[in-house]
Parts: C-alpha cells; sequence; structure tokens
C-alpha cells in the first residue's frame, strides 16, 4: 500500500487560454496543457515515461503526438473524475516501479466543439433503454432526479442552493482567470433563466473550452524539480451506477461516501486537519453532497455550513476557491482543473490563496453520481 507523501506532483499547468478557444483543436489543448507542464517542471517529453488520459484522446494518440513512448499507460474513463482516477493508478504504478515520471493530460472543445461529435446513449445502453426513454437530456434534465428528493429529504431551499453559486462567485471574483467574476446575490441566482426545475442557469456549470496536465513521480526525486513538491497523501474510488434512476439513495452517493473517506482515511490526517477542499460542481448541488458524504457535515447541516460562510473567503474551510464549474470553467469533464486548484493552493500559488493551508482535499464526481475519486494533497512529506 502506498505510504502517504510517497509520490508528489512536481508539474501542473493549464492551457494557455481558457474559456472560448475556437482555434485549438482537443488534442492541441492536450499538446498545449502538457507542454505548459513540462515546462513548470523542467522536462523535456523525451523524460516521461507514463501517459494517462480520457476520451476521447486515447493514450496512444497523445504520447505519438507528443513524442513519448510510454512504459504505462493509462485511459481509464469514468467521467469527470477520471483525472483523479489518473492520479491515484499514477501513484501506484511509480510506487511499483513500472515508470517514473507520468503525464496526464487533459484537453476539451466543450464550447467550441471543434471536431467534437455527438454522444447520445446508446439504445442499447442501459441509460438507453430505461431512461432516455422518458425524455431526459443530459445533466441538467437527469440530476433533479435526486436532487428533488434531498431537498425534501434534507430541507434544503431553493435559496439554499442559489448561495452555493453566490459564495462561489466570490472566490471568482479574486480569481483573473475566472469566466464570470461580477458579484451576484442570491435573488440573481433565484431570477435567472430556469433550465431544469430547480436549477437555474446560475446554478449550472460553464461550457467552455480548455485543459490541464499534472507531472507524477517519486518523492525521492522530486527534490531535484525546480517546482515546490506537492505530495499525495491519499487516494480513494468508487463507482454506483450509470442510472441516476437507480442510485442506492438520493440523499447520498454510495460512490463519494467509498472514496473520499478511503482517500482521507489513507493520508492519515483528521478532517480537523484539512485547510482547502475542491468539490467539483457541475451543478450547485454537489458541494452539499460531497460535504456530507466525505464526513465534513452531518446529513442536511452542509447547506447551513455553506449558508453561515464557512466555505467563504475567509471561512474555516475554504471551499471551491477558483469559482468552481460554476464561474471559473468547465470544459465538461472538470476534475483536472479540481486538481490544478488544489495543487496552487499548496505551491502557496493561487490568486486566492488560503494563507497557511499545508492540506487539500480534492474530490470529484463522474457522471450523475456514477463515479467518484478523491485525491488528498499536502505541502509537507509526512
Amino acid at each position: 500500500m502506498l505510504k502517504p507523501g510517497e509520490i508528489a506532483v512536481v508539474g501542473a499547468a493549464e492551457t494557455t487560454k481558457l474559456g472560448v478557444i475556437p482555434e485549438m483543436s482537443q488534442i492541441m489543448l492536450h499538446a498545449d496543457a502538457a507542454l505548459n507542464a513540462l515546462a513548470d517542471a523542467g522536462l523535456k517529453p523525451s523524460d516521461i515515461d507514463g501517459v494517462a488520459c480520457v476520451g476521447p484522446m486515447m493514450p496512444q494518440q497523445i504520447a505519438h503526438y507528443l513524442g513519448i513512448t510510454p512504459k504505462w499507460v493509462d485511459g481509464t474513463a469514468v467521467g469527470g473524475c477520471s483525472f483523479m482516477l489518473h492520479v491515484r493508478h499514477a501513484a501506484a504504478a511509480i510506487s511499483a516501479g513500472y515508470c517514473k515520471t507520468v503525464l496526464i493530460t487533459h484537453g476539451e472543445s466543450g464550447k467550441s466543439r471543434v471536431g467534437a461529435t455527438p454522444r447520445p446513449a446508446e439504445p442499447e445502453s442501459l441509460n438507453g433503454q430505461f431512461e432516455a426513454p422518458f425524455g431526459p437530456f443530459g445533466p441538467p434534465t437527469l440530476f433533479p432526479i435526486p436532487v428533488l428528493r434531498y431537498m425534501k429529504a434534507r430541507g434544503v431551499t431553493h435559496e439554499d442552493l442559489a448561495t452555493v453559486a453566490v459564495v462561489q462567485r466570490e472566490w471568482a471574483a479574486k480569481n483573473p482567470r475566472a469566466m464570470y467574476r461580477d458579484p451576484i446575490t442570491v435573488a440573481d441566482v433565484l431570477n435567472s433563466r430556469m433550465i431544469a426545475y430547480p436549477f437555474r442557469i446560475l446554478e449550472c456549470c460553464l461550457v467552455t473550452d480548455g485543459g490541464g496536465a499534472l507531472i507524477l513521480t517519486s518523492a525521492d526525486r522530486a527534490k531535484d524539480f525546480p517546482t515546490k513538491p506537492v505530495y499525495i497523501l491519499g487516494t480513494g474510488e468508487s463507482v454506483e451506477t450509470t442510472m441516476v434512476s437507480q442510485m442506492e439513495d438520493f440523499t447520498s452517493s454510495r460512490a463519494f461516501r467509498v472514496a473520499g473517506p478511503t482517500a482521507i482515511e489513507a493520508s492519515g490526517i483528521s478532517r480537523s486537519d484539512v485547510d482547502h477542499m475542491m468539490i467539483y460542481d457541475a451543478f450547485a448541488h454537489l458541494p452539499l453532497y460531497g460535504l456530507e458524504d466525505l464526513g465534513f457535515c452531518k446529513p442536511g447541516e452542509a447547506a447551513g455550513f455553506i449558508r453561515e460562510r464557512n466555505t467563504a473567503p475567509g471561512g474555516k474551510l475554504p471551499l471551491n476557491t477558483t469559482g468552481g464549474g460554476l464561474s471559473y470553467t468547465h470544459t465538461g469533464m472538470y476534475g483536472m482543473f479540481a486538481l490544478q486548484e488544489s495543487v496552487r493552493q499548496m505551491r502557496g500559488t493561487a490568486p486566492a490563496q488560503v494563507q497557511g493551508a499545508k492540506t487539500s482535499v480534492c474530490h470529484g464526481v463522474g457522471g450523475m453520481f456514477s463515479a467518484s475519486g478523491t485525491v488528498v494533497f499536502g505541502n509537507e512529506k509526512p
């Protein structure tokens, strides 16, 4: 079993631009992010012997495009949290001696759709047979199934959901690269256009172009790099069901309840030790589920925890400090951007830096609660 701090992130970067990038294809976005991360680590493509990415790009395409001959590859694809799983798998591979230096890339033309093709539910799939015939079309119409039950069971109001977006916009205002930075109020959110009840447009993620990349190696080698090492303290992963209608419990994600606590337990830290947190926020409800399922709040208490400004600037648990998928960027698979911010916070280079932060929990979701991955980072070797 991996020891906390055995593996470190030594390179991290996003694409040069974020937002709307119609001049770049998806493989170009991967390459831009990869080259920026390599420059950050002071490496060349020939120094890389492990490659991980998620479709529509395959590891062999990225390796060929960058001129890399890997000894280890990972194309795990479980949705937007795939990158958390790539980090976990890469750490294990490095520890096992399968490779020494792993490059994990992401690039997605989510807004401009350069080279992108529609991905409807295939008729023979479980979703195609048992959910699509009833008319849902994508996450905005599928997530309401558990969310409405959660709101009723937990006593969560529309104002509570709106508050998530309002607080994260406060963080975005501190971030020059955030797509939306103007302050918003609860009233602004509730008066914004309805997309699919209960979600208004300001409670739904952005749709952008962009990407990012990470470079991992052993902690023993990390001291030889120009960047401040960010240590991987613990990781976790799990899946539940591809059909949101078949969740075990609409008020909680079983995948969250496995991946998050697994990572925290492996890290050897307690929840009170966590200084910073990123919870994948494609929609405003996800931070509520994340806080509760990872044990930072009791069931039904996350909305009040956010309403009392514990996650806001100056709060005791800074959360989604870029502005998140609601205000910063969201290409479709957001997990890479959450990881990037955790690394920046641990390096002390984030635009909205949490002073004195030593630990960061980065938690992701894939699909409609169908998968989850969690990584605990630290900036001190245990």
